[in-house]
């Protein structure tokens, strides 16, 4: 089964990057500097709120978007790792059931060899029987 290479998205490294630690200051840092603006007078409290949430909903939503399309792709990923791994047990079964078959193999191999040496033992005996008959007819 030929794979298909995974290809790099456009939000990739947005993603990587949202889970970042210049990500992490960035937001801190605006979350500071939204409130030293009303400190300072620069925008009202009720203004900033209504801004800060809006914006902190926006980038809830967006890193729920995110969220499931890396779940998307790792599933995606997992399904190819399980379709590995069941290739891999096809191939052990196969290993196997070659294995058995070579201990078959073996085991009539060495049935054929014991055959072959009883054979050649009565033969070896009747080689025997005949000289032993030959020197008994030359005696004679």
């Amino acid at each position: 089964m030929t794979k298909k290479p995974y290809i790099k998205g456009p939000f990739d490294d947005v993603i990587t990057w949202i889970g970042s630690t210049q990500s992490f200051m960035l937001h801190t840092f605006i979350f500071i500097a939204a409130f030293c603006f009303v400190v300072f007078g620069v925008v009202k409290l009720d203004t900033m709120l209504l801004i800060l949430t809006t914006a902190v909903s926006l980038e809830a939503i967006y890193l729920a978007i995110f969220i499931q399309m890396t779940v998307n792709r790792n599933t995606a990923s997992l399904r190819e790792v399980e379709e590995d791994i069941d290739e891999i047990v096809e191939d052990i079964d196969e290993l196997g059931e070659d294995i058995e078959d070579l201990s078959e193999d073996e085991k009539e191999e060495e049935e054929r060899e014991k055959q072959q040496a009883e054979a050649l033992e009565q033969l070896t005996n009747e080689v025997h029987r005949l000289l032993g008959l030959v020197e008994t007819l030359k005696k004679k």
